[in-house]
């Protein structure tokens, strides 16, 4: 069975050409939502969760599916694993044809030789500074900013006046932060 989805990033946007070229390629049942890809997908979710062996995946574009190269190639793999084709109306992508499974499996080495790239310059680039004596993450502490609202912190909750939450709306913080300055006073013994 041939499975559409069709997505759109905001209200505003129109589905229509997307909805047209897949009930064009005969999809027998279409996926649809307006939703941002960095958002919950449920129609993908609902999808997902139908679609068997022997069926086929097809969108119009590959960026419709994934929000990332990663995430699309997480995506396309599972479904082969899983006996389930992937087509992409408008990028040469079929993975029921041994021509696009070369185009997938071509792209799919290009992005991982792009991962292993930036995970070698990245550690090059570490171990470089370790050489000239910089020490990487983040410092160790709180900034001075931090330190005096730490102790504004500790004088109204050692007052008993104020809850916690009170704390964190007055100071802007969040429960977890005004326990962490509690803590970091606790520490340093001030």
């Amino acid at each position: 069975m041939l499975i559409g989805y069709a997505r759109v990033s905001t209200q505003d946007q129109n589905l229509a050409m997307q909805l047209d070229a897949l009930k064009a390629t005969g999809c027998q049942k279409i996926f649809q939502e307006k939703v941002s890809s960095a958002k919950l997908r449920p129609q993908l979710q609902k999808m997902l969760d139908i679609v068997r062996d022997g069926d086929t995946v097809v969108v119009w574009k590959l960026d419709r599916l994934g929000r990332s190269l990663k995430e699309l190639f997480t995506l396309i793999n599972d479904f082969q694993n899983n006996g389930i084709g992937f087509r992409s109306l408008n990028d040469a992508i079929d993975t029921t044809t041994a021509q696009g499974r070369l185009v997938f499996n071509l792209f799919a080495s290009l992005a991982e030789f792009e991962r292993d790239m930036i995970r070698e310059r990245t550690k090059a680039g570490l171990a470089a500074a370790r050489a000239r004596g910089r020490v990487g993450g983040r410092p160790k502490g709180l900034s001075p900013e931090a330190q005096a609202k730490a102790k504004a912190v500790k004088a109204m909750y050692s007052s008993q006046t104020n809850t916690v939450n009170e704390i964190g709306r007055l100071f802007h913080l969040s429960r977890a932060t005004v326990y962490r300055y509690l803590a970091w006073q606790k520490q340093n013994g001030t």
